[in-house]
């Protein structure tokens, strides 16, 4: 049978499970009792293992089916959470996505997962890293009894040794225990593991690599080694390092490989069954990890819950592809325009019969373009279901406590706006993190509570949708920004001396500058908020930041609630007509000359109490035909950008319409000052202005 045809569906059904995990995993997280929870995240897994199998995916149906044993074993109340099992898990649903990404880019979903396969298949069988066990382990090696040892081989590492044994290598078992004064034992063990790797292969140890080099072991660890040298030799060669106490290296045969590899079976079929160890050891929530808190909650600052409990509600919605929509807008763009032709052709020939089936096709048209429109409109949702498990990682990287709190996930955007969004926000949020909230040890100076908050916030305002980020740290002190700002030369020092706080504010976002004292993975390269304010612009909306010094900052994203059809203030310039988006106009006028002030060679007009920069657009397009210097009265329409406002010179109003925004083509240069294009309903092109590029 060709899967081909159904490779799409297995793309979008898998990442939707992947999403699943990660949001089930994230509640489980916040509530580790809750087996609700864990049996949704097993039903996930099991799912995707039977969609990867029928696919013939089979590493990701391998890797899904190790997570089922160790799920499995948790919903039996066999096996407790804890903080290093949650890690293994979310390590797996890591390498699940990046196979998922990699068949969708047309590759074959390979993924070297051997790490991550060993520790869930360590967690099964009962083996915690803990000092004690560590140190039990070591014991019981260095009395010579390798079998009892707790260094346990799957199948591939069996044959490896075994075949290695046929060809005549020699394998050995090694026991190594580090002096207790030794002040950097992971520096030591990897001085040890450097000089086998120049004389063989180290198949197996116990702990892992990745815990030796954490430091995650106590004074000893234990490994399977093949080689070409004597087991005496390799005892000799440890030893000549220095701060080693004791080695042991036992030469192991065929019989006693063997009877490992049947001890190693054996346990592995007996621990799921009592499992005292995981019993032993439970994890309370609250004391799991520094980021082990967080979680999405809502406005009440409940946790949210989880996609748990009874059976699901059946769908009612249907999976249609993003080009077809996007040709049915580019259609119904077209009927637009000849919508507004037609109207604008009863209105000359006045024929009462074509005037009132025009008003019926413009009341049609104008409610199929409402669902034209909510058909394009997606809940930001989208995007903000994957910044929980971002922010729980980088709160524990950067030895955190966070908690994010969602609110206005199912606000709807346009799919356009949805589509460029999620990166600012990324920005935005590590910005929060990194910068904004406190160490644990600083909060508590602060007399704050040792876990910070950041806020996720979307809402409608009018034709505007606000995406805001708060969180509770040290806040922005303007001095701070400014003296970094200088000493960046960024701006001047006499420039630092006239600056309000909101422009202060305002220098975050200049290309190339940070606050960062120390570079590190998450901030300091002075690349993101300028990234960020770049980003929104061109999507024609504005980031305005506020701040409370100690108490927090806050940024907000004002954004367009589409892209696609706008409503605009037409209006004419001699022969040409333009086009201005009604949401950056706040309204419109008419000026003296008189009223016309010189302010340092720039032309101002009072507006409000103050004055404001007056733009000629008629010198700026070089249009011939028009020139407002030479009128008595000037025509303005004020447009904003967050704060600042400007009054474009215009010399009529034609009126307010709705319009279809084409762009101008990848043949035409990029256009200081305009956005796009339209059709008029008589057919002529009129350009759309960016009052964004007039704005500074």
């Amino acid at each position: 049978m060709d899967m081909n045809q159904y490779l799409s569906m297995f793309i979008d059904e898998s990442n939707d499970h992947l999403q699943s995990l990660n949001e089930s995993m994230m509640g489980l997280e916040a509530n580790p009792e809750d087996l609700s929870i864990v049996q949704v995240i097993f039903r996930s897994a099991h799912t995707l293992k039977g969609m990867a199998a029928t696919m013939g995916f089979e590493d990701l149906a391998s890797l899904t089916h190790q997570m089922e044993n160790v799920l499995d074993l948790v919903r039996n109340n066999k096996l407790r959470m804890q903080d290093f099992i949650f890690d293994t898990l979310f390590q797996s649903i890591d390498a699940l996505e990046s196979m998922v990404e990699d068949i969708t880019g047309g590759g074959a979903g390979k993924a070297d997962v051997t790490a991550i396969v060993s520790s869930l298949q360590a967690i099964v069988r009962g083996e915690v890293p803990s000092a004690g066990n560590a140190s039990a382990e070591v014991t019981a090696a260095a009395s010579g009894n390798a079998s009892a040892a707790q260094v346990f081989l799957d199948e591939f590492q069996y044959s490896v040794l075994e075949q290695s044994l046929q060809e005549g290598h020699q394998v050995l078992y090694v026991d190594v225990a580090i002096r207790k004064d030794c002040q950097l034992k992971a520096v030591r063990a990897y001085m040890v593991f450097d000089l086998l790797e120049r004389s063989g292969e180290v198949v197996k140890s116990f702990p892992s690599v990745q815990d030796i080099e954490q430091e995650k072991f106590d004074y000893g660890f234990s490994l399977y080694y093949i080689t070409q040298k004597d087991a005496s030799e390799i005892q000799k060669m440890i030893l000549n390092l220095s701060e080693i106490e004791a080695v042991t290296a036992v030469a192991l045969d065929q019989e006693s490989l063997r009877q490992m590899g049947q001890d190693t079976a054996a346990a592995t079929a007996e621990a799921p069954a009592p499992a005292p160890v995981q019993e032993a050891a439970p994890v309370a929530a609250g004391n799991a990890s520094p980021a082990a808190s967080l979680h999405p909650k809502d406005e009440n600052g409940k946790a949210a819950p989880a996609r748990a409990g009874g059976a699901p509600s059946p769908s009612r919605t249907i999976r249609v592809d993003i080009e077809r929509l996007d040709v049915l807008m580019n259609l119904f763009s077209e009927l637009l325009i000849d919508r507004v032709r037609l109207e604008q052709l009863a209105s000359e020939v006045q024929n009462g019969d074509l005037t009132e089936t025009v008003e019926h096709m413009g009341r049609v048209s104008g409610d199929l373009q409402n669902i034209v429109m909510k058909l394009r409109m997606v809940p930001v949702d989208t995007v903000f279901n994957r910044f929980p498990r971002m922010i729980r990682d980088l709160a524990k990287s950067l030895d955190k406590k966070v908690d994010l709190i969602i609110t206005g996930a199912d606000t709807e955007l346009d799919r356009t706006v949805i589509d460029e969004i999620g990166d600012p926000l990324v920005h935005l949020l590590r910005n929060a993190v990194d910068h904004g909230i406190e160490s644990i040890a600083d909060r508590i100076a602060a007399g704050k509570p040792e876990t910070g908050t950041v806020q996720l916030r979307a809402f409608h305002s009018g034709n505007h949708v606000f995406i805001e980020i708060e969180e509770d740290g040290k806040g922005i002190y303007p001095k701070n920004v400014l003296a970094s700002a200088v000493k960046k030369g960024v701006i001047t020092q006499e420039q630092a001396g006239t600056m309000t706080d909101d422009e202060a504010y305002q220098l975050l976002f200049a290309p190339g500058f940070s606050t960062a004292e120390v570079i590190s993975d998450v901030s300091g390269r002075g690349v993101g908020l300028d990234v960020v304010k770049s980003k929104i612009s061109s999507l024609g909306g504005n980031v305005t930041i506020y701040s409370t010094p100690g108490k927090g900052t806050n940024f907000s994203v004002q954004l367009p609630l589409t892209l696609s059809i706008i409503a605009a203030m037409l209006v004419r310039l001699g022969s040409e007509k333009y086009a201005i988006p009604l949401s950056s106009i706040v309204e419109t006028g008419i000026v003296k000359q008189s009223q016309i002030r010189t302010i340092h060679g720039n032309r101002m007009l009072e507006f409000r109490g103050s004055h404001i920069p007056l733009v000629s657009l008629s010198k700026i397009f070089s249009i011939p035909d028009y020139d407002e210097s030479t009128e008595e009265e000037t025509e303005i329409v004020v447009v904003r950008k967050g704060e600042r406002l400007v009054a474009l010179a215009v010399q009529d109003f034609i009126g307010q319409n709705e319009i279809v925004i084409k762009n101008l083509g990848k043949y035409l240069p990029e256009v200081q000052g305009i956005s796009g294009a339209t059709i008029l309903g008589d057919g002529q092109v009129a350009l759309i202005i960016d009052p964004n590029a007039f704005i500074k």
